[in-house]
């Protein structure tokens, strides 16, 4: 670079080297340390208050991160200019399945082998080595980028402070009656071996355009139905069969029910089956007759029906209203196994508010073990969910945790119900499968592949199911309303995120999936006995050393049970070696299950000062808190409003009925070639070595090149 001449007040060059000028600058900010003085000249002056959000540090850094990064580097320099003192701290996103799932990656392990060939410490050990992988080439990235942040005292929300705070928060959570375990059907990874929360399960990309096998299937009318076939003008021995869609027929095996509409109309339809060519007489819903019985096809004669040919005759012979349907039996479609409760009770009508006739045939397979609504009219009707007894004792599913059928699913057992669970998958799925055994023995009245839309894990890409797990919930419905009160305060950036991105999913809010069976994360702080009768939620280290005393003293539990060896830690193993005394005298277990790691990241206002636990401390929080909540200015992209974004708003809600940050700018997102986003989970960096993304952009271009 030509040396800039001394006498002038502003230095002058003669060419433009604008690598060379960044480096000179940044070096004359690290020298005269330009950044910790623009906050120090500023001391007593009015605060300009701004929060990070935590990125992992266990993975590369992405374009999009510098785009996000010059948003919030800009308002917050230009606040500096204005007289105002910006406190910048970092922060790093330190648990979670990013971390477990590149664990397990490099030891070459799933989560089922935690605990058998790896143990919990030294997993988690392995984790935390792991965490702060890419630290220093963030650190690289952060500096050549011009990002004033303060790298040195940045929150960690692995460390103790952090989570003793998160503690605290879901204890007066508790205290307000908004956590509550519940039994429900949940969307669930088995990739990841955990559920996942509405949140999660709306982030981008998760919804992917998938091609699958669907079924119309065949259930048999059966019992004494002589009454009813008489009224149809049907003879005593034609089958009769209700038609009901499924665009999963893996949960076919474990179907008990068919859900009509009580008010809808339907029709009985005599014709043949195109597979079997054997004559049926069908029942679906009146408005989707023409879906599947072509107008012309009426005027053929039905006696004159050849095996094999392409148009297939119907006569419809009856009319009536979903209402004569109810309480009608049908036989077991794929009868492998009964539910081991009230099996006489299965295989049976019941009415359904939210049948439809858009799609499908206006009857709906029932498998209340896979889907939310299907649980909810079944145990209304009284009808069982199919659940086995396994080896341990306990009633399952007839899909286990990993995704497999179970043993009692013969010719199907230990097959993924799902090809993306594979490794290397089979040429046949089990839905094409289900549907060839079905079609050879005339249960299928229309297979077809079906494109739509299918949620898909945040982490592992995989597909999710939908099934049944116990867990604990935040009550957010409790505070909808003023949740949507708030919202309309922020000053949002764009307006219509605020609005429609944010708003609608508000509108739409269910309660809170906290609970994640995993294992390198803020541990649920609730103790139990084994007949749930008895629980307490800790808020505090100190409180916990208490209750460990209490504990000691009635001879539960030794004390060297607190230690971990390495000195206190608040992760698993060690907490679970905690076994706490109720009122009553009674052990407690602590809750096995992590929580959500985004509640982490959204304690951030609050956690990043740790608790105050001075003997008369004039605020809840550390030092700094006072003057630091809410936020003036949050910055991340459009991926967050329902990540970091929702879970800020929802804590500081809940808790302070307050906003958590009062002005958001929502960046849009960077796309790769085929319209997707940019993601460092999926390998999509500027560059993909570990060590020269700072220096193939910084060194031979300029910073502002990733404005252009």
């Amino acid at each position: 670079m030509q040396k800039a001449a001394n006498n002038k007040l502003y230095p002058e060059y003669k060419q433009a080297d604008f690598p060379a000028f960044e480096k000179e600058i940044a070096q004359f900010w690290k020298d005269k340390n330009i950044f910790k003085k623009s906050i120090e000249n500023r001391d007593g002056a009015e605060e300009f208050v701004f929060y990070e959000g935590p990125p992992s540090a266990n993975g590369m850094p992405g374009i999009h991160h510098v785009m996000s990064r010059t948003i919030k580097d800009l308002f917050c320099r230009y606040k500096t200019l204005q007289g105002f003192k910006v406190d910048r701290k970092a922060g790093w996103d330190t648990h979670g399945l990013p971390i477990e799932l590149q664990v397990e990656k490099s030891l070459g392990i799933t989560k089922d082998d935690i605990g058998k060939k790896i143990s919990v410490e030294d997993y988690n050990a392995a984790c935390r080595r792991d965490v702060m992988k890419f630290k220093s080439v963030w650190d690289d990235l952060t500096e050549k980028t011009g990002y004033w942040v303060d790298l040195e005292n940045p929150y960690l929300t692995y460390e103790n402070e952090y989570i003793e705070t998160v503690w605290y928060l879901l204890k007066e959570i508790y205290k307000k009656g908004y956590l509550y375990k519940g039994y429900t059907i949940q969307p669930y990874s088995p990739a990841a071996g955990t559920g996942l929360s509405s949140h999660e399960l709306n982030q981008p990309g998760t919804y992917q355009m998938v091609k699958d096998t669907t079924v119309i299937a065949q259930f048999k009318l059966n019992g004494d139905v002589t009454g009813f076939k008489n009224q149809a003008g049907l003879d005593s021995d034609d089958e009769v069969y209700f038609l009901a869609w499924t665009t999963t027929p893996w949960t076919l095996p474990s179907n008990t029910a068919l859900a009509v509409g009580p008010k809808m109309k339907y029709v009985l339809v005599k014709t043949f089956n195109q597979y079997t060519f054997q004559p049926i007489s069908v029942i679906l819903a009146r408005d989707l007759l023409k879906k599947y019985f072509p107008e012309e096809d009426a005027a053929l004669v039905y006696d004159n029906y050849q095996a094999g040919d392409k148009k297939i005759p119907y006569i419809i012979v009856n009319e009536f209203t979903g209402k004569d349907l109810i309480g009608l039996t049908y036989d077991q479609l794929l009868p492998f196994v009964l539910p081991f409760e009230d099996p006489e009770k299965a295989f049976r009508v019941i009415a359904g508010d939210f049948v439809t006739t858009e799609e499908g045939s206006g009857i709906v397979h029932i498998s209340p073990t896979f889907g939310a609504d299907d649980m909810r009219a079944a145990k209304q009707a009284g009808v069982p969910a199919m659940l086995v007894m396994n080896d341990e004792g306990k009633l399952v599913p007839l899909v286990d945790l990993q995704g497999k059928f179970v043993k009692q699913m013969g010719e199907f057992a230990g097959k993924y119900v799902k090809n993306e669970y594979y490794i290397t998958p089979p040429d046949k799925s089990v839905d094409v499968e289900l549907a060839i055994k079905l079609k050879e023995d005339n249960k299928a009245f229309k297979v077809e592949k079906y494109e739509h839309s299918y949620p898909h894990c945040w982490r592992t890409d995989k597909p999710i199911l939908y099934y049944p797990l116990e867990s604990w919930f935040i009550k957010t419905t409790a505070v909808k309303d003023r949740l949507i009160a708030l919202n309309k305060t922020i000053n949002w950036k764009p307006e219509h995120t605020g609005e429609g991105r944010f708003g609608n999913w508000l509108e739409n809010l269910v309660d809170w999936n906290l609970s994640r069976s995993r294992f390198w994360g803020t541990p649920l702080p609730i103790w139990r006995t084994e007949d749930g009768s008895e629980e307490i939620c800790i808020g505090s280290i100190n409180e916990l050393k208490e209750e460990v005393a209490k504990s000691v003293k009635a001879g539960v539990m030794p004390e060297s049970a607190l230690e971990s060896g390495h000195g206190l830690d608040l992760h698993r193993p060690y907490v679970d070696n905690i076994v706490l005394v109720s009122e009553s005298g009674k052990p407690m277990n602590r809750e096995t299950d992590l929580i959500d790691v985004w509640f982490d990241s959204g304690a951030m206002p609050y956690a990043q000062w740790g608790l105050n636990n001075s003997s008369n401390p004039e605020s809840t929080f550390g030092d700094g808190f006072n003057n630091a909540f809410p936020a003036d200015f949050i910055a991340e992209g459009v991926d967050q409003t329902r990540g970091w974004f929702f879970t800020l708003h929802t804590i500081a809600t809940m808790l302070f009925d307050s906003v958590a940050f009062k002005n958001v700018v929502a960046n849009g997102l960077v796309l790769d070639k085929n319209g997707n986003k940019m993601s460092k989970r999926l390998g999509k960096f500027v560059y993909k070595s570990d060590i020269d993304i700072p220096e193939r952009i910084f060194d031979n271009f300029y910073s502002f090149c990733f404005l252009e």
